[in-house]
């Protein structure tokens, strides 16, 4: 049997190499649409995003005319990034190095001192370069180039195998973020979150509520789509079991786990009682940071308290609180019973593995794992697509 150090389809060194992560962050984060925010992020003029694609930086405002619009993150006098992270209100985008200002539809509209220092600088012929900026399922998205396929286009056929939800209409409530940096590449992280086979096995105790064995799932162009229905038990019990309030438009006729990926970098969890967003943002060859947001139906304090009593105390004699290990270690994420620190640890583990010589994938599951074969079949063909074009 072939043991070379390879996963399925990419090297060892996809996962580990600085040269790989270089050309994933331009070939593929740099040529991609990228999630950048909710919509409700920028609500009034001057209120703004910034969001890395790949290399690049890019920044959505909303201007006077309350249209969105993106522009790569640097100044045209010497390249300086002009804004950090989120911001409101600005009456204009002004470079921190030399005060050069542009106005909220990036024309150049100031320089100090002007006259003396640029006397042949013709000021309306300025502008920040131009990136592209839609909004999709209560979204903002971003792409690098302003020309770059529509987002219509880049999801087409995937909005028919998500699920019935209104994202513009549920409530994000702050104490449902999350936001960890994970120990391992993000192909890992990827790959974890679309790997059907372990959901049987590591998630056995903590995601018992779906029905895993009748999961649906396969790629629609390089975006994975996945379903699954409640298992029984949790769906004859749902209203004595459900965390929260359920999602109005989550009828029995669609009920069930809408688990997708959008290609590259964000998955959604849309659930009979939430909708979340799942970005993934490479650090470095060996370090992701995972940011969680979470939507729900609006409910009170007192609604919330009250449901989260009646799950709570139900919970254990209908769905059982066992967890996959024991052990009296507080810190152990096997004995948690929370399916997010499972999935960590699985995923930190198999980064350490890499590095130790014995390393080899010897068989992937004909059927759970086929997933995985296809997402790296996909990374292998943008990087080698990307090359022959340069």
């Amino acid at each position: 049997m072939d043991t070379k150090r390879v996963m399925p389809i990419l090297p060892v060194e996809a996962y580990t190499s600085q040269d790989w992560f270089d050309k994933e962050q331009e070939l593929i984060f740099g040529n991609s649409w990228q999630f950048a925010g909710l919509i409700e992020d920028i609500q009034d003029p001057g209120d703004y995003i910034t969001v890395q694609c790949g290399t690049q930086n890019i920044v959505v405002v909303k201007g006077r005319d309350q249209r969105l619009r993106a522009f790569h993150n640097l100044c045209r006098h010497r390249g300086i990034q002009l804004l950090r992270a989120v911001g409101k209100k600005q009456k204009a985008l002004t470079c921190p190095y030399h005060d050069w200002s542009y106005d909220l539809t990036g024309q150049l509209i100031s320089v100090p001192e002007k006259e003396k220092e640029f006397p042949d600088l013709e000021l309306d012929k300025i502008c920040l370069h131009k990136a592209a900026v839609d909004i999709w399922r209560g979204m903002i998205w971003v792409h690098p180039k302003p020309d770059s396929i529509s987002i219509l286009k880049w999801f087409e056929g995937c909005q028919e195998r998500l699920g019935p939800h209104d994202p513009t209409r549920l409530i994000e409530y702050p104490d449902t973020s999350y936001e960890k940096v994970i120990k391992a590449n993000w192909k890992i992280v990827v790959e974890n979150y679309i790997d059907v086979y372990h959901l049987s096995h590591l998630h056995s105790h903590t995601l018992q509520m779906y029905d895993h064995a009748k999961a649906e799932f396969g790629f629609v162009g390089d975006h994975y789509m996945f379903w699954e229905p409640l298992a029984k038990k949790y769906y004859d019990n749902l209203d004595d079991l459900i965390p929260t309030k359920r999602i109005g438009e989550m009828t029995d006729e669609y009920i069930g786990a809408y688990v997708p990926w959008l290609f590259p970098s964000m998955g959604l969890a849309e659930s009979e009682s939430s909708w979340s967003t799942f970005q993934v943002v490479p650090l470095s060859p060996t370090e992701t940071k995972v940011i969680v947001r979470t939507k729900l139906e609006e409910i009170t304090d007192r609604e919330y308290q009250k449901q989260a009593k009646r799950s709570n105390k139900h919970w254990g004699k209908i769905m059982g609180l066992d967890t996959k290990y024991k052990g009296d270690d507080p810190d152990d994420p096997m004995a948690s019973g929370d399916f997010m620190k499972e999935d960590i640890y699985a995923c930190e583990q198999q980064q350490k593995s890499l590095k130790n010589p014995l390393f080899s994938v010897v068989a992937t599951a004909k059927h759970g794992e086929s997933t995985i074969r296809g997402f790296q079949t996909i990374i292998k063909r943008w990087i080698e697509q990307a090359i022959k074009q340069e």
